[in-house]
């Protein structure tokens, strides 16, 4: 009877320390926003790899991270916003005629709801460790065009979207 004790305080102790590694390393949120539409819908179910940049890789044109804002939710709390890494740090990004050009180049964006509609934006350079990052619904998106987000710090990135779980028909990795 000791041993079966035993044995079930050790396999509680081993899931424990399992389901701690895994809220170490990965962070589940559910999507609060239309802005990043038609890739992610409210409700959908993804998950985020915290350590993503923790040791050597760096963000990257691409890149759908989820990470601090100054926004406040209906309770008052800090928003997480969900956006795409359109520029990192040294890039110089404007926007004409609702196209983006990063370091001279269109972007090609196949991922937006609706081509040409960011507007207008004059050239800038995004600074050293800070990255300009977009929703692909641009029409409703509150991102990096606007004061009230602004450049996005790398030290503010909650982590990288690597999953999505829910809706089930819709599962896949990115």
């Amino acid at each position: 009877m000791k041993k079966e004790i035993l044995g079930w305080i050790r396999d509680i102790l081993i899931a424990i320390l399992i389901a701690l590694i895994v809220l170490a390393l990965f962070k589940p949120i559910i999507i609060q926003q239309h802005s990043m539409e038609p890739n992610f819908y409210q409700g959908d179910y993804v998950i985020t790899f915290k350590q993503a940049y923790r040791f050597s890789a760096q963000p990257e044109q691409g890149d759908i991270i989820v990470f601090r804002s100054t926004l406040k939710d209906s309770n008052g709390k800090d928003k997480n916003l969900i956006k795409r890494v359109i520029a990192v740090g040294g890039d110089t990004l404007e926007i004409i005629d609702g196209y983006v050009y990063v370091n001279g180049e269109e972007l090609d964006e196949p991922y937006v709801l609706e081509e040409g509609m960011s507007g207008d934006m004059d050239r800038i350079t995004v600074p050293e460790g800070k990255l300009f990052c977009c929703g692909d619904n641009r029409a409703v998106s509150v991102d990096s065009r606007d004061e009230d987000v602004g450049f996005v710090d790398e030290h503010d990135i909650v982590g990288k979207v690597i999953l999505r779980l829910y809706p089930f028909n819709k599962i896949q990795t990115f």
